[in-house]
């Protein structure tokens, strides 16, 4: 392949058939390397930081992996059958400008898990290059922004590498931390708290449904004729597995090693490893894991970014130097979160997150609801991108369920904060997220099936020229 062929010329418009390449198997490999990493090794261990044991956090780290995990693959099946990126569909719900609501959130998604991402990597990077983590933390911005700007081809190469040489690493680091640890006196300590259980359930759901926004990207490029129930069951395994077992991983480090895990994350970790080159190669493993993920951010960052300028401005493709002015538009804004929050990670990190939830729950549900059962997969594509179309410019029914779908929330949010009035009387667990499905769904559900007539007989990839009298 050229060297020119790898980098990508599409960005918000629909990829042609003659584009379409690859099988439902690289949405395993992208998200298991892309789940192999740092900052969901914390994410567990924030369970156990937080006051739960190891058997039931790593039980509701599993559950939540699993019920976010599903609705991350659903938003994933969509990608071949309409070839485009994940936030462009949300213009059939909300309106070719009304989408712009759930995408500026989801631009202050990504940057934040650039910003979080970074300060990891930056240690590791530091390391590396024997400087400090300021400069480790920049030297890593500029490396995920290049990669990021190559596109498609390179991120699914990069998460194929990181797959395996994750998981080596995960392997051996998980031998060494059982040599250390008292695995029996750990798993015997098991004692079930609600609160804790489902504040471990939140962490990784969380985790889960951040995914959606830009699941699809990563598989709009597969041949329109892959199954959707097997993009579906490769994406899950593959975020399932990688994300659990990094938190479980996460779960036995906070659990055995207290405060020298708390001080600093990245350096315990590969503590456990050794010194001399065995460091060396596990921070480079420490990088690569990130590099990974901080890629997806910034790719979904940019496709965000234009489909929030496009819906205004009528914009249906991007020159390569706006493309890089886009990414660049990111990378600086994550770097700058990073330098500003590296000395207190954890607890903004965890904040973070499940503050997130909050927003990204009611808008994955709409979505599903929409694409699967109003909609049943079929769009009128090239209306997408016609504010007097099919769409509209603003649709605010959609708008107000999902504005309702974040008020329903607030009464059993759990922060550092806002606790809303209901989580007390639940003993402090974190339920909003269940809410913020539920509610939605079953709004949108009932007000969009009364009127379909926006729904076409089959999904339509051009313009369909008016008929004659």
């Amino acid at each position: 392949m050229a060297a020119e062929d790898l980098v990508e010329r599409r960005s918000i418009d629909v990829v042609p058939d003659d584009e379409r390449h690859g099988t439902a198997f690289s949405q395993f490999t992208l998200w298991l390397g892309a789940n192999l990493q740092i900052t969901a090794v914390v994410t567990g261990a924030l369970a156990v930081v937080f006051g739960g044991d190891v058997v039931w956090s790593a039980v509701g780290l599993l559950l939540g992996n699993l019920l976010g995990g599903a609705v991350m693959a659903l938003h994933s099946a969509q990608g071949p059958k309409l070839g485009l990126p994940q936030m462009i569909q949300s213009r059939a719900q909300f309106g070719v400008r009304g989408a712009v609501v759930p995408l500026l959130l989801v631009i202050l998604m990504y940057v934040g898990f650039f910003a979080s991402g970074s300060v990891l990597a930056g240690q590791a990077t530091a390391e590396l290059t024997h400087t400090d983590d300021t400069t480790g933390i920049v030297v890593f911005a500029l490396v995920t922004a290049v990669t990021a700007a190559v596109g498609y081809r390179v991120i699914h190469v990069l998460g194929r590498v990181a797959s395996v040489v994750c998981a080596l690493a995960f392997i051996y680091l998980g031998i060494r931390l059982l040599d250390r640890a008292d695995l029996s006196a750990l798993l015997g300590d098991a004692r079930f708290d609600l609160p804790m259980f489902l504040l471990a359930v939140s962490l990784s759901a969380s985790w889960q449904l951040a995914f959606g926004p830009y699941v699809a990207d990563y598989s709009r490029y597969l041949p329109r004729t892959t199954s959707g129930r097997v993009t579906f069951w490769w994406t899950l395994s593959g975020s399932a597995v990688g994300s659990q077992w990094s938190m479980t991983f996460g779960v036995l480090v906070a659990a055995s090693a207290g405060e020298a895990f708390l001080v600093n994350q990245v350096g315990y970790v590969v503590g456990l490893g050794g010194t001399g080159l065995v460091a060396s190669f596990l921070y480079f493993v420490i990088a690569l894991g990130k590099l990974t993920i901080n890629v997806l951010n910034t790719y979904g960052g940019f496709m965000s970014m234009v489909t929030s300028v496009s819906g205004f401005r009528g914009q249906k493709t991007l020159s390569q130097r706006g493309r890089t002015a886009y990414i660049a538009l990111i990378m600086v804004a994550g770097t700058v979160v990073a330098l500003l929050g590296k000395d207190s990670f954890l607890t903004s990190f965890k904040d973070f997150l499940l503050f997130l939830l909050t927003f990204f729950t009611p808008w994955s549900a709409i979505n599903l609801v929409d694409y699967y059962l109003i909609s049943r997969e079929r769009y009128d594509i090239p209306a997408l991108s016609d504010p007097e179309g099919r769409y509209g410019a603003w649709r605010w029914d959609a708008l107000g369920v999902y504005a309702v779908g974040i008020l329903a929330q607030l009464p059993f949010l759990v922060t550092h904060f806002y606790t809303g009035p209901l989580a007390d009387p639940l003993g402090g667990a974190d339920i909003s997220w269940i809410v913020g499905l539920a509610v939605p769904a079953a709004l949108y559900w009932l007000l969009a099936r009364r009127n379909t007539a926006h729904v076409p007989e089959e999904t339509l990839y051009t313009l369909v020229p008016p008929q004659k009298p």
